[in-house]
């Protein structure tokens, strides 16, 4: 029973992300079949002599013909005309519905390689990495300062301080939208990468788990430092920083998944295609009239894999390091 458990929860887990990797190698009329099928098939064709293209391949289910292969040449008002491999000259017409496609398991490996010749995938991968990786070092050093000054020192209204930094959990980010971005807009990075940047320099969640932790480095080891004349800024990098990379660590993995997921700011922001992200890029798949869904869900897998491959590497530091820090 516990296997059998297991199983099933990973299956409610990743029975989602084995259904989008197939989907995404799936042909367009593959996609708007109905009921939908697990894996990819495509219909199989014929080269047959004195045909320019390849037909499709059909089976005869009834008649004359049944259980002969033939190659469809054209279907209308439910009569087809179809040939045989070894007659071409001959074109017969019967029945649309007594013929049933061949088909094979094939991969439209064609998804992923037309977004590199359609779109500019590598520019806004770059994007995202740059946004990603800056963002969570200006993260990780303020957050880390922050920390280390509530956890640390005593002064007047240090309490009041972290509560008015928690306190700011409760307010939703929409409220904050419009006077942001008129910051941003007055220190003129508008349509920047720095724009998207800059204003998640310093998140309260971050503050919160490093001070939890830094709480339980000793005192006595700073003050042993200060007496050997240490300043405050080589306590902070050789001591706390260094006693601190349990809790760092976690903080740099949620920031990774927050900022490379990030859309609705990014959206807010950026209007030049040049400075997208890929999750801006993938929003540009889908119209007012139609949806290109085999490109959508390819870019969707291609997104996907940083940030899992960064999840599945590190996800047991987030369990053990979210209950050093005193997080629920």
């Amino acid at each position: 029973m516990s296997y059998g458990y297991l199983i099933f929860g990973v299956l409610l887990m990743f029975g989602p992300v084995v259904w989008l990797v197939l989907s995404s190698f799936k042909s367009p009329n593959e996609l708007d079949r109905f009921p939908p099928r697990f894996l990819p098939y495509a219909q199989e064709t014929l080269e047959i002599e004195g045909f320019d293209s390849p037909l499709l391949a059909f089976i005869v289910t009834e008649g004359e013909l049944t259980g002969e292969v033939v190659g469809q040449t054209r279907r209308a008002a439910g009569r087809a005309e179809v040939v045989l491999p070894a007659d071409p000259e001959t074109r017969i017409r019967i029945p649309a519905d007594t013929l049933a496609p061949i088909e094979d398991v094939a991969f439209a490996t064609e998804n992923y390689t037309s977004l590199f010749e359609r779109f500019n995938f590598l520019q806004f991968f770059w994007n995202s990495t740059f946004i990603t990786v800056m963002a969570t070092a200006l993260m990780l050093l303020v957050n880390s300062m922050a920390a280390f000054v509530l956890s640390k020192y005593e002064f007047r209204g240090r309490t009041a301080v972290l509560l008015l930094v928690i306190g700011t959990l409760m307010i939703p980010q929409t409220v904050v939208l419009v006077p942001l971005f008129l910051i941003v807009t007055e220190m003129g990075m508008f349509n920047s990468l720095w724009g998207v940047i800059i204003p998640g320099a310093a998140t309260p969640t971050g503050v919160f788990l490093l001070r939890q932790y830094m709480i339980t480095i000793p005192d006595e080891i700073l003050d042993a430092a200060r007496m050997d004349k240490a300043s405050e800024w080589k306590i902070f990098w050789r001591i706390i920083v260094p006693l601190s990379a349990p809790a760092i660590a976690v903080l740099a993995i949620l920031a990774i998944m927050w900022r490379w997921n990030d859309f609705l700011w990014p959206l807010i922001v950026l209007t030049r295609t040049e400075n997208f992200t890929l999750q801006l890029a993938l929003n540009s798949f889908q119209g007012e009239l139609q949806t290109d869904w085999p490109s959508l869900l390819a870019m969707t897998v291609l997104t996907l894999l940083p940030i899992a491959c960064v999840f599945m590497f590190l996800q047991k530091y987030i369990a053990t390091g979210i209950a050093s820090t005193g997080g629920k």
